[in-house]
């Protein structure tokens, strides 16, 4: 079943708080989106703990319900 991008951006934004958040969908197919994520709790951290960070946020539908997510990472200016 697939999902669609207002269900992976609060997904996100709920498992990442205060995350600004840009969901895609790349074929219109509700399988293949690009997301784009930019949040302070990323900080510090290296980009595949940013990735695995947004991953976690989506509490195992990667692979499942998402078939495919091109995933941008980003800390904000002011943090």
């Amino acid at each position: 079943m697939a999902m669609d991008a207002a269900e992976i951006e609060q997904l996100i934004k709920d498992g990442i708080p205060g995350a600004r958040v840009t969901i895609e969908d790349l074929r219109g197919d509700g399988d293949h989106y690009a997301a784009h994520v930019i949040a302070a709790a990323f900080k510090g951290k290296t980009r595949v703990q940013q990735h695995q960070m947004v991953y976690q946020a989506l509490r195992g539908r990667m692979g499942d319900a998402l078939h495919a997510l091109a995933l941008q990472t980003a800390v904000p200016d002011d943090a």
